[in-house]
Formats: structure tokens, sequence, C-alpha cells
């Protein structure tokens, strides 16, 4: 793309929850009101959420200037210093050597934050298409895939199977209905993770164009992109994205003056965590109560309508236009022996830097969480993290030089899964993290196999009664039975991932369980039965700060004289500990 004076603004949902919206409308009335030579332009995310808003100046030498934390008077100095008079401001410019952003190799991602995600023109400048037009105009559909198969790539949404094999099964595979269908599964349901939503938001082209190369290969005319409603702007992009194409002669019939056809349409998922399963996305297609389904026969040979249907997530695709270009053995040079290729993850929870990166598989957990996301906040010690969401596992800190790849992470406990990745510091309780994501997966259990409907349950009440200081010695022992018996027998892999993150927490942090249980003790002060508040007399000024916004008027007393807080009405709910500014509530655990 031909270097341009613009100054982006970064667009995506993280971005405009920030304020960019305002920062937006701001620059552009500025730099039209006095005739700047610049134009103002929205990109998705570059993935720096932490910084969010972000604006960078592009300039028409070439260089740019990328701006953090931009609100109104921020913007205002942007306008003056830089656009008018020609000087950066330089301290609010994040470095071009910037950790979070150096140490990351973007192919899923290199568009995200770059160009306009509503504009096709700019898609198309950046080689948008070109993967297609190689494919459609010199490739057979077995010579696609096969250099899928030499890239080595993975299937991106958790399984970690091979994207070559897998569309190797849907082409061979027989139809009886005459049809063949290609789907996208963008339903993400984990918590913490937002690696579908970035993508889709931010470069929807990549993700077509990945379709659209899978449709060839397989013999298949027509596809669903599957979105969860809740993502409201990547659907409006996704929407725009498939008017362009059609405008430019990209989807319907004879695509490129060749023989291939091919249609698209949005299926808007309700948010059921259970449709991430492929057969019960491909029943939530079909109008049916989205429900997983007895494999085999798998989806390749018998899917969507009883036609073979190749199901791949946002990030598989998007990566299959760069591996055209590129060459996939140009790609399989990136990684490591069995996983090839880059990954992206969501970085959030109890780190400096949170937001969407991309790093190529073989970087070390240790390196994420320190180099790139900086660290933990406020300095505390690093615990653990959460790898691969309800499906995933605990990764604990004595681990933290584990390299990112399938089978690496697998020895652990834990899964790559699609990408989510959960810090936790040393004020977390790992007991209360399994209950929460087994509440979780309890909760979003479709019901159809006993074992995860009620397996999950007996389990997540296990959980519940130990964070309560009601757990006995054969509750541990109950809990890993019941676990190892929902793994065996529930239908799909989401039923059978559930029990992870409790087997994970009773595998690196038994000793959690056992002063739980033992001691009615939650040393990271978070259990709230096993918890008191109490007020220092020594501390207390009186101030009537905590009497206020007690919702139970369990604190109280009068003006300068020390308060007390009756530990029968109180709920544990911390709004004194954050009101008090004298440092004078104490929380104690257990015995203490």
């Amino acid at each position: 793309m031909s270097a341009r004076a613009e100054v982006a603004v970064g667009m995506s949902s993280c971005g405009i929850a920030a304020g960019a919206r305002v920062v937006f409308d701001l620059l552009s009335k500025n730099v039209s009101a006095q005739g700047l030579p610049y134009s103002v332009v929205a990109t998705g995310c570059i993935g720096a959420c932490h910084a969010e808003p972000l604006v960078e100046v592009r300039q028409a030498d070439g260089r740019s200037f990328l701006y953090g934390n931009v609100d109104e008077v921020r913007a205002q100095s942007i306008v003056e210093k830089h656009l008018a008079a020609g000087v950066p401001v330089a301290e609010i410019l994040i470095p071009a050597d910037y950790p979070y952003l150096a140490r990351q190799k973007r192919i899923v991602l290199a568009n995200c934050g770059v160009i306009d995600p509503e504009s096709i023109d700019q898609y198309i400048e950046r080689d948008g298409y070109a993967a297609l037009r190689k494919v459609l105009t010199g490739m057979t559909p077995e010579a696609v895939i096969n250099e899928v198969k030499t890239s080595g790539l993975r299937g991106r949404g958790g399984a970690g199977f091979s994207a070559g094999m897998k569309w190797t099964f849907a082409r061979e595979a027989k139809s009886t209905t005459g049809k063949k269908y290609v789907i996208c599964n963008g339903d993400e349901g984990d918590p913490g993770a937002f690696m579908d939503r970035s993508v889709l938001e931010g470069d929807p082209h990549a993700v077509l164009e990945g379709m659209l190369i899978a449709a060839f290969a397989i013999g298949s005319d027509e596809g669903y992109v599957y979105v969860r409603a809740e993502y409201p702007l990547a659907i409006k992009r996704l929407q725009i994205a498939l008017r362009q194409m059609e405008e430019k002669s990209l989807l319907g019939d004879n695509i490129m003056a060749t023989p291939f056809s091919f249609r698209l349409h949005i299926k808007e998922g309700a948010g059921a965590f259970v449709c991430g399963e492929e057969t019960a996305l491909m029943g939530s297609i079909e109008g049916k109560r989205g429900m997983p389904r007895l494999r085999p026969p798998f989806p390749a040979a018998r899917g969507l309508w009883d036609s073979p249907s190749n199901i791949n997530n946002v990030e598989t695709y998007a990566n299959v236009p760069h591996i055209i270009r590129m060459g996939g053995a140009e790609y399989a040079k990136i990684g490591t022996e069995k996983s090839k290729g880059t990954k992206v993850f969501a970085l959030a929870g109890k780190i400096k830097r949170g937001g969407m990166i991309e790093v190529p598989m073989g970087i070390s957990l240790r390196d994420i969480i320190f180099d790139i996301g900086g660290g933990i906040l406020g300095d505390k010690k690093f615990k653990a993290v959460q790898m691969g969401g309800p499906s995933g596992g605990c990764v604990p800190e004595s681990l933290a030089n584990v390299l990112i790849d399938y089978d690496s992470l697998t020895a652990t406990g834990a899964i790559m899964g699609s990408g989510g990745m959960v810090v936790m510091d040393e004020s977390t309780c790992m007991v209360d993290v399994a209950r929460y994501f087994l509440s979780f997966v309890q909760s979003e259990s479709c019901g159809k196999c006993t074992f995860c409907r009620i397996g999950t349950k007996r389990m997540l009440e296990i959980l519940i009664r130990i964070t309560e200081g009601k757990g006995q010695e054969k509750d541990v022992v109950d809990l890993e039975e019941l676990a190892s018996n929902v793994k065996i027998s529930s239908l799909c892999g989401l039923g059978q991932t559930a029990p992870n993150p409790v087997l994970t927490t009773l595998r690196y942090f038994r000793s959690e369980y056992d002063d739980h249980i033992r001691n009615k003790r939650c040393a990271a002060k978070k259990c709230k039965a096993l918890i008191r508040f109490r007020v220092i007399p020594e501390a207390c000024t009186g101030c009537m700060l905590c009497a206020r916004v007690c919702p139970t008027k369990a604190a109280h007393g009068e003006r300068k004289k020390v308060h007390v807080i009756d530990q029968e009405t109180c709920i544990r709910c911390g709004l004194c500990n954050e009101a008090c500014r004298f440092d004078a509530i104490e929380i104690t655990s257990g015995k203490e």
C-alpha cells in the first residue's frame, strides 16, 4: 500500500469502549476545519488493547508514529503539535521497539490496525484476493490441499487437527445431496477470549478469502459464517465485506471469470457455549437446538443437512491466504516441528499489557507474560495462567518455561484451545478458579449426556462446599473420580474436557485444597465464607466512610470514634475496604 498522509484511529470494540469514537470525531473535525493535509480513517485493533484508544499518524514520507491512551486532550495536542507543526508529541508516543509489538510475528493480524476493515480496496492493495486468483487461475483443488498440508497448519479452534487432512476428507467424501458446505466457526464463547472478534472486526476479508479457497479445494458452492450475536460490530463488518465482494464479482457465479461459483451466509448464534462444538453448531444453522451428535459420521462425510462439510475457525481460515501466497514450505519454517506457524492469543487477567498478540509457535509462556505482557500488575508474584478456557487448564509458575505448542501444553494438562490466556497472580485462589470455570461449563451444558449434565453438577457442589469451609477429606477423591467419569462418558469434546480446570488445580495446587478443607482457610482471601473484615482500632479515624457504603449496616460507629464490623451481618462484599482511605480495614482468613 503506497504511503498516504493519514491519521488512523483504532475503531474495534475495545477502542470504541475506551473512547475512540470521541477521539475520531475530534480529529476529523480539527483536520477538516484547519485544512490539514491528512485524512482521518478508522482501522481495526492493532492488538495493544491496554493502550486504547490508539492513534497512528502516517506521514506522506512513509514514517509513522503510534500514540497510546489518547483522550480528547491528547488528541488536541496531536493536532496542534504533530499534524499542524510537524513535531511528534514525544511524551505519548509508543516507541518503535515497544516489546508488546516488537516480539510478535504477525501473519493473521498483519492487517489488523493497519487497514480500514470496511474497505475492500485497502485489503486488495495489501495483496488481498491475490491468493484466491492464484488458486482459481493456476491450481487444482488437490494442489491447494497439498499446499495446506505442506504448511503443517493445524486447526486453531482447539483440537489442533491437520487442516489439510480435514480438507482432504471433505473433498473425497461422496455427497448424497449434491451439496458440500464450508463453515467458519466464529462462536467464541470462552471467558477471556476475544481472538475471533478482533480478527473479524479488523480484517474480515482475510477470513472470507480463506473460506473461498477452502470451498474451491473441497468442491463446495455454499458456506456459512457462524458468529455469536454478541459481536454486532464483527457482524456489521462481515455484512459490509460480503456486499463489497458481490460488487467486485468475488461472490456469486463465475468468480474472477472462472467456473468457480460460491455463496456465503452469516448465521448469528444465540450465545450457547455448546454451539462452539462443530456438530452442535451445524444443528444450530439447521434451525435445531444446538446439541452435539454422535460421531462418526464426521462432518467431512456427513455434516450440514447431511452433506459433506468442512468446519474451521476464524484464525484457521485467516492463515490460508498467507499460506497460498508465501507457499506452504515457507510457512512451515515458522514454529516447531509439530506445531507450525503462529498462534493468536487473547492476553488477559492480571497482566500489565493485555490485548491481542500473535507469536510464533515455540515461544515460551514466560516470554509472553514477562516480555510481551510486561509482567504482573502491581509487580505481584505470577501464580498461574489459564490456557484454553473452560476446556483448558491452569499452568503454574513452575512451568512458565513451557513452550507454546500443542504437545507441550497438552503435557501440562492444559490445551492450546482457541487462544484464551488468563494470567493470575498470588492473590488468586485456585480452588475458587476451579469453581468458577466449572460453574460456567455446568450452566452451559446442553444436558444431553448424563455425566456432563449431572457429573459436573456434583463436582460443582463439592467445590462450593470446599470454598464455604464445609469440605471433607473425601471430597478430593470424589472430585477426581467424577472428573474421570465425565471425561470418559461425555459425548462431545466440551464435556470431555470440562474437568480440566479442576484436574490441573488439583495437580499443581493440591495444598490449597487441603488448606480449605483441613484448616478452613483461604490463603488468597478470596472465598467469602472463609474471610473476615475487621477494623484496625489504631488506624481508624472515625470518618464513617465504611458505614456509608456498607449495604447491610454491618460497619457502624460514631463520628471520630473507632468503628466496628458486625460479623453476623457482614456479607464480605469488600466495599468498606475499598472506601477506607486510612488502611484501617484488615482482611483475615481462617484461623488468623
